[in-house]
């Protein structure tokens, strides 16, 4: 099937389920699509079991569609970028270290933590897998998706300093995330010597270099902006800043989506406030949402159908069960190393920590790493136990964060 006809395909079947979704099972948007998908999965498989061959030519189809490539090369500069453009530079800087803290360092201890626990697991269940795979999966299972939870939060009157938080604290994590799985991924590969000198170069030429090259194209895009009122021409500026720039700091080896947050950032203050009219901020936000809720359907659609390309066999099924609370574990610890040392300079919202911890979902960008791994046994494991993590993150944390959010608010 050609790249037009698979295109057509998605954005049908996400439209499909947006629909049934709000019609029928009226969850949030991006949940209740990823619903949908998993039941018509669900339904595929027990057509094939009922000797119907329809998974066969679905699961074919799935094949075609690289997600790795579609959603790292494609959807997340545009996903990155929307939704840096609405977050505040004052609330961002007022709250950075604690930002910061969690984007980095909580990863980091996220990652380890993830890694020691897995690598227990799977040798009791009986998988052997080396180490530095395990620690892959710590690294591509610790970014957390703001999406799902975004809404929800906004909904049950969160406080602003706690989804300043999550937001931010997405927005970064996932470049860092990114940065360290490439780090990781170089050395259980051998492309490279291991060296100390070596990660840290190749961690400061994208983390840094990413930062960098995002205020560049930022400030770029800024003075265009700045020189014209014409909400045609600078819509179609920041488009081509996306898509080039994520292009060209591919090219430079950078890490792209830092270079989409903090060139978003800069758009959506200083390029906000001081090159636009109020007809082309109308107009910018407005098509930067279509975008945004478009990709979403369709990358929400994607994680639903994956599982028709899963190998959910007893050992691999078992280990993502048990592995659900011991990332959820690792997570409490990531989030709590860094609050607990900054409580002394700050004040956090009642229950801050349970709630970052049970609203940091897991989502499509975990997926796309675990797909990205050389084939092998190693990336079948991985990528089983990866998937049921994050159905789980996004169903079950997704709808219930509100409630606990709520509990914590009346109770405190």
């Amino acid at each position: 099937m050609d790249l037009l006809n698979i295109i057509a395909l998605l954005i049908t079947l996400a439209a499909l389920a947006a629909y049934v979704n709000h019609r029928l099972l009226k969850l949030p948007a991006t949940i209740g699509v990823m619903a949908v998908a998993l039941l018509l999965s669900l339904a595929l498989l027990g057509l094939n079991k009922a000797g119907i061959p329809v998974e066969d030519r679905a699961r074919t189809w799935l094949a075609g569609i690289d997600f790795n490539q579609a959603l790292m090369q494609g959807m997340l500069s545009f996903l990155l970028f929307a939704g840096a453009l609405h977050v505040n530079l004052e609330d961002l800087l007022e709250r950075k270290w604690s930002i910061l803290s969690l984007a980095t360092a909580g990863v980091v201890i996220s990652t380890f933590l993830v890694a020691g626990l897995a690598w227990l697991v799977l040798g009791w269940v009986g998988i052997r897998l080396p180490f530095i795979y395990c620690l892959l999966f710590g690294a591509l299972i610790s970014p957390t998706d703001p999406i799902a939870v975004m809404g929800i939060l906004k909904n049950v009157g969160a406080p602003r300093s706690l989804e300043i938080k999550i937001a931010g604290e997405s927005l970064f994590n996932d470049g860092v995330g990114v940065v360290v799985f490439l780090v990781i991924l170089e050395l259980a590969t051998g492309s490279e010597a291991i060296t100390a000198g070596h990660v840290t170069a190749l961690f400061a030429q994208e983390a840094l270099g990413g930062t960098l090259f995002g205020l560049v194209l930022g400030y770029v895009a800024f003075l265009m902006l700045k020189s014209i009122d014409q909400y045609q021409v600078e819509v179609l500026i920041t488009l081509a800043l996306v898509m080039g720039g994520y292009a060209l700091a591919a090219a430079l080896h950078l890490s792209g989506p830092i270079a989409m947050v903090v060139a978003g950032v800069f758009i959506g203050n200083h390029g906000r406030r001081l090159a636009m009219s109020d007809q082309t901020r109308h107009n910018l936000d407005l098509f930067w949402e279509l975008i945004d809720e478009i990709l979403n359907a369709v990358l929400f659609l994607l994680i639903g159908l994956e599982v028709l390309l899963l190998d959910l066999s007893g050992p691999f099924l078992l280990t993502g069960v048990i592995m659900i609370p011991a990332v959820l574990l690792a997570r409490f610890v990531s989030v709590s190393i860094p609050m607990n040392i900054l409580r002394p300079f700050r004040r956090f919202t009642p229950g801050a920590v349970r709630i970052l911890t049970w609203g940091g979902l897991r989502g499509g960008i975990s997926v796309a790493l675990a797909l990205s791994l050389p084939p092998g046994a190693e990336r079948d494991v991985i990528l089983t136990v990866t998937y049921v993590v994050v159905v789980f993150s996004i169903l079950v944390q997704g709808l219930t964060v509100g409630r606990l959010v709520r509990h914590l608010l009346t109770t405190a």
